[in-house]
C-alpha cells in the first residue's frame, strides 16, 4: 500500500521553532533584532513560515550551536563581514570559554580540596592559608578576602592573607585587632569627625598595623609577599574594573567620622612608607 503525503506550504512559529530545534520564544527574539525576517501573517493573524523561513532558521541554530555570535550571524547573512574574521571571533569567544571553563574546574577542585568556602578564592589565597586549622578565620575575614580579589587581584588578596594567618596565630594581636573594630564600629553618626578620639583611634590603628608588619616579617612571610610580586600575572584573571571604579560601587556604611579615621590611618602608612 503506497502511503502518499503532501507537506504543508507554510507552518505556524511552534512548528517552526520545534523542527528547528528551539522555542517560539527565541524566534520571535530573530526576528526582532532582524535576524530572521518577519514571515507575512494569515489570515488568522498568526505568522506562517514557508521553506525559505525554514531554511534561514536551520543556519541560524547551526551557527548557534557553533558558538557564533548573534551580530556575527547578521554579518554572515548581509554579507557585511569576511568569513575569516567571522571565524577568527569564534576562535577567540572559544578561547575565552575554555579558559573560563578551567577556572571553574580549578573553582572545584580547590572547593574539594579546602572544604569550606574559602575554595571559591584563588589558589595563592588557599595555598597560603592552607596550615591554618577550620575555623581559624572569622567569616568576616573571609569576606574581607573575597572584597580584596574583587578590587585588586589575587596576590594583593594573598598578602592580605597573611596578615590574618598573624592574627590566627598570635591571640594577642588577634585581641588588639577586635578591639580596634570594636572602636572604629563605635564612631557613628554621633561622633563628629573632628572629635580627638578619631586621631587618637587612627594612631593606635597605625600602631597595631606596625605591630602586623613584625609579626609577618618574624614569619617570613614579607618573603614570600615579595616572591608573589616577583613573577608575572599571566594567569591571574582579569579584574572588569578599576580600582576606583569598584570603590565607587562597593557600599560601606561608615560615618563621616569613621573615614576620616580610615584616611588618617592611611597617612600614617603612605607617610611611614616614604620615610622608609
Amino acid at each position: 500500500m503506497h502511503l502518499s503525503f503532501t507537506p504543508p506550504r507554510h507552518v505556524k512559529i511552534g512548528d517552526a521553532a520545534a523542527f528547528a530545534g528551539t522555542t517560539p520564544r527565541a524566534v520571535r527574539h530573530y526576528h526582532q533584532i532582524g535576524l530572521l525576517p518577519e514571515p507575512e501573517r494569515g489570515a488568522d493573524g498568526r505568522r506562517r513560515y514557508g521553506h525559505d523561513d525554514m531554511i534561514r532558521l536551520l543556519w541560524i541554530r547551526k551557527m548557534a550551536e557553533t558558538g557564533i555570535r548573534l551580530d556575527d550571524m547578521r554579518a554572515a547573512f548581509d554579507g557585511s563581514r569576511d568569513v575569516e574574521e567571522n571565524l577568527d571571533r569564534l576562535e577567540e569567544a572559544l578561547a575565552a570559554q575554555e579558559a573560563a571553563i578551567r577556572r571553574q574546574r580549578a573553582a572545584v577542585r580547590r572547593l574539594r580540596a579546602v572544604g569550606s568556602p574559602l575554595g571559591l578564592l584563588s589558589d595563592l589565597v588557599a595555598d597560603r592559608l592552607r596550615h591554618l586549622p577550620p575555623g581559624a578565620l572569622r567569616p568576616s575575614d573571609v569576606d574581607a578576602l573575597m572584597v580584596t580579589e574583587r578590587i585588586f587581584g589575587a596576590r594583593a588578596a594573598a598578602v592580605q592573607a597573611g596578615v590574618f594567618v598573624v592574627l590566627a596565630t598570635h591571640p594577642e594581636l588577634r585581641a588588639e585587632d577586635d578591639r580596634l573594630d570594636a572602636a572604629e564600629a563605635a564612631l557613628d553618626d554621633g561622633v563628629a569627625p573632628d572629635d580627638p578620639r578619631v586621631d587618637d583611634l587612627a594612631a593606635q590603628r597605625f600602631a597595631h598595623h606596625k605591630a602586623l608588619e613584625r609579626a609577618i616579617e618574624a614569619a617570613g612571610l614579607d618573603a614570600a609577599d615579595e616572591e608573589l610580586f616577583a613573577v608575572d600575572d599571566d594567569g591571574e584573571q582579569d579584574r572588569e574594573m578599576s580600582a576606583y571604579e569598584a570603590f565607587t560601587k562597593m557600599p560601606y556604611d561608615f560615618s563621616p567620622a569613621r573615614m576620616r579615621c580610615v584616611e588618617l590611618t592611611g597617612r600614617l602608612m603612605g607617610q611611614d612608607l616614604a620615610d622608609g
